[in-house]
Order: structure tokens, then sequence, then C-alpha cells
């Protein structure tokens, strides 16, 4: 038997790693909601939500070398089969609904109580804590939210109808966000797979049945290339940082998301929202960066408990031994042994006691 493999010094806390993969998720889709918006100009909700989610699929189905991850099993398919409903068909149609009826910007911004509604979820599904810190924050996400609906139905009835439909879109993803995370410890290839095939199939009947308009060919390639970005590879990166620190933080720093959106729609000459606008996202960015400097460390227990997830062995929980040591990140099924020590830890599959 080989001995083990050093462990490596960290460089970043737990909650700044799997924050720093929640904020590129926050970008990948922020960039694509007012080129979702140009793009799907003249085309149905529904039609709009299956070119997004065939271009997340085809993302998944490009073959690159990843590291090995536990597969997806007979008993994930109820719950894929939920999260795609919500996440793939209920909130991409809302949203597109949505941006056809009210500004980029406020929309871009809407987008941020997606973190609000995680949040709320996560902790009354997983039980996940939310200290004072992201209390304060949800106070400020919420006036954020609030003051951007009002202004959007004192402007126009139309336009406020549409800022329903976008924080309609908030609510159906946070609920796919809170009922996926069980589903973060699977590869999130199979998963964005899954549901970006399934989603694509559902609203393609759809948008058959109602008679949907559909793009043309370059707008039709333009939202497959969004949905590549914007929900394929933005999605693999919520399951991993989802996987790191929980359900309600991945989605509180997805926060960030509309505030790179709404910088593009004003970068393509849409003009901003005036003073209601900027005040809204200030609350907003308060809200996002209280959660960005959180730092979780206490005494915690972990019972004895056999597994299966993607881990190393120089992180400081897996100590089990192998005929030889795999290089960097791999999965199979393993033993942990109970112990009790503190440290700073995010809400990785080792960390999500009770508090």
């Amino acid at each position: 038997m080989t001995p083990g493999p050093r462990r490596r010094p960290a460089r970043l806390g737990p909650i700044a790693a799997g924050g720093a993969l929640a904020l590129a998720s926050a970008v990948a889709f922020g960039m694509t909601t007012p080129l979702v918006q140009r793009a799907g100009r003249g085309a149905g909700p529904f039609a709009t939500a299956a070119l997004l989610y065939a271009g997340a699929a085809l993302f998944s189905s490009w073959r690159r070398p990843d590291a090995p991850e536990p597969p997806l099993r007979a008993g994930d398919v109820p719950r894929l089969a939920a999260v795609s409903a919500l996440g793939a068909v209920a909130a991409p149609v809302a949203l597109a609904w949505g941006l056809q009826r009210t500004s980029g910007v406020t929309a871009a911004l809407l987008l941020t109580l997606e973190g609000l509604f995680t949040v709320l979820l996560a902790r009354a599904l997983w039980a996940e804590p939310i200290g004072s810190r992201v209390a304060l924050a949800l106070v400020a996400m919420t006036g954020g939210g609030a003051m951007l609906v009002a202004h959007g139905r004192a402007s126009s009835l139309e336009a406020g109808w549409g800022a329903l439909a976008v924080v309609t879109a908030t609510l159906g993803w946070a609920g796919d966000n809170v009922i996926s995370r069980p589903l973060a410890d699977r590869n999130p290839a199979a998963v964005v797979r899954f549901k970006g095939g399934l989603g694509a199939v559902a609203s393609t009947a759809l948008a058959c049945a109602f008679r949907d308009a559909w793009p043309r060919w370059a707008a039709a390639l333009a939202l497959l290339a969004c949905g590549a970005v914007g929900f394929g590879a933005s999605l693999r990166l919520y399951l991993r940082a989802q996987r790191a620190i929980g359900a309600a933080r991945t989605g509180s720093i997805f926060a960030c998301a509309p505030f790179v959106g709404a910088a593009i729609a004003w970068a393509m000459g849409e003009r901003p929202g005036g003073a209601v606008t900027f005040a809204a996202g200030a609350l907003c960015a308060t809200g996002v960066a209280l959660h960005l400097t959180e730092r979780h460390e206490h005494e915690h227990r972990h019972d004895a408990i056999e597994h299966e997830h993607a881990h190393r062995h120089d992180e400081g929980h897996h100590g089990h031994s192998h005929d030889s040591y795999p290089e960097g990140t791999h999965s199979h099924p393993h033993r942990h042994e109970a112990v009790t020590h503190a440290h700073p830890h995010g809400l990785d599959p080792h960390h999500r006691h009770r508090h």
C-alpha cells in the first residue's frame, strides 16, 4: 500500500471557494438575460424556453474529460422530473413572457429575488442555517425587489404584469434550486443533460400545442447559444457550488447575476431605470456583499457514515486508504468514522448538520 497524499495548503476558505463557483455561475447566467430579450422578440415563450434548454442539453452532451462523479440513479428520476418542470419549463416560460413586457434592466434586477426565495425555501425544507448577516441580506434584497415591482406597476399596467411574471420565474427557479440539492452530489453534466433535454421536449410540445411563433434562424441560433452558456454552463457551476456551500448560500451569491445582466443591458443602449432602479440595485448589492463576507466556524460532530461522492484526499475529511492513491478528485463508496472537531466549513456533504 502506498503512503497517503500530503495535504495541500488551503488557498480559499470553504465558503469563498464555493462562492467563486456560484459567482461564475451568476456571470454566465446574468450576461444572457438581455440577450434573450433581444433574440426572443417576436417568439412565443414556450418556443423561447425550448431553444434555451435545447442549448443547455447540447452543451452538456459535448464530451470532455471530467473528473469521475457519482452517476444518476433510478431513484433520482422523480426529483429530476420535478426540477425540470419547475426550472426548465415553468420558470423560463414566465421569464420569456415577462421579458417582452418590461425593461431588460428591471427584469435583470428582479432576478435577484431568486436568491431570497432560495434562502427561505432552503431554510424551510433543509433547515439550512440563517444567521443575522443572512437575515439582513434578505431584508435588503426584498426591499430592492419590492421597489422595482411597485415602480413597474406605477409606470404601466403591462410593465407591472411583466415584472410579476419575472418574479414568478424567480420563485420557480428557487423551488428548482432547493429541490435539486441532493442532485448536487451527482454528476452535474448528467443532471443538466437530463433537465435540459426534458425541458426542451416539454416546451416544444407546449409551443406546438399553443401555436407559438418561432424565431428566425439567426435568432434561434442566438437563443441556443444563450441556453448553452446561461443555462448549461451556469447550471453545472451552480450544482458544484451548491455541493460545497448548500442551496441557500449558493442562491444568495447567485443574486449577482442580475447586476451583470443590467450592466450589459445598459451597454447595449437601454436607458437606466432612474433613481428607483439605482436605489433598488444598491439594496440588492448590499445583500450580496453581506453573503459574500460570511464566515462559518464552530465545533461540530461527524457521525459514522458510508456514502459516495466526488472527493480528494488532501482536504482533511477523507483519510481512507487505497492500494494506489488516485490523483485529484475521484468517486467511490467510502466510510467515515465518527469525529468531533472545529474548523471553517460550508455546507458540503460532510457539513449538513443541524444548527
